[in-house]
């Protein structure tokens, strides 16, 4: 087990669930349903990319290997834009953020990509 991305997923995906609670409960006629929408975007990929980190802790750094560690990373990272970026753009109105958002969506799109080489590489026996 590789604690630091089971940690790293957990919390992110229990942030993702208060977030979305807040969305739900707490920015309803607060938020145009255009904005409410953005933002539950941002929450649901939060999720999914905290999901894949769980599951990459789950398997263990010694079976998912260097590229699969450098994928996590790229799902952290990618997260953090992409999700954040709505979230600022939705919950402060910053409208320059909105540039980060595609910089994020490309990381974790690349991070997919990187895992998936990782798959290729693994060694018979290792999962």
């Amino acid at each position: 087990m590789n604690r630091g991305w089971l940690l790293i997923g957990a919390l992110s995906a229990a942030i993702a669930v208060g977030l979305g609670a807040f969305g739900a409960h707490g920015l309803r006629g607060v938020l145009t349903p255009e904005m409410l929408a953005v933002f539950e975007t941002g929450v649901r990929y939060q999720m999914y990319h905290a999901l894949a980190l769980v599951a990459l802790g789950l398997a263990g750094s010694a079976r998912v290997g260097r590229l699969a560690n450098v994928a996590g990373g790229l799902f952290v990272v990618g997260s953090v834009c992409f999700s954040g970026s709505l979230y600022l753009l939705t919950l402060a109105g910053t409208k320059g953020i909105g540039l980060v958002t595609p910089l994020g969506g490309l990381l974790l799109l690349v991070g997919w990509l990187v895992l998936a080489v990782a798959a290729l590489k693994a060694a018979p026996g290792r999962g």
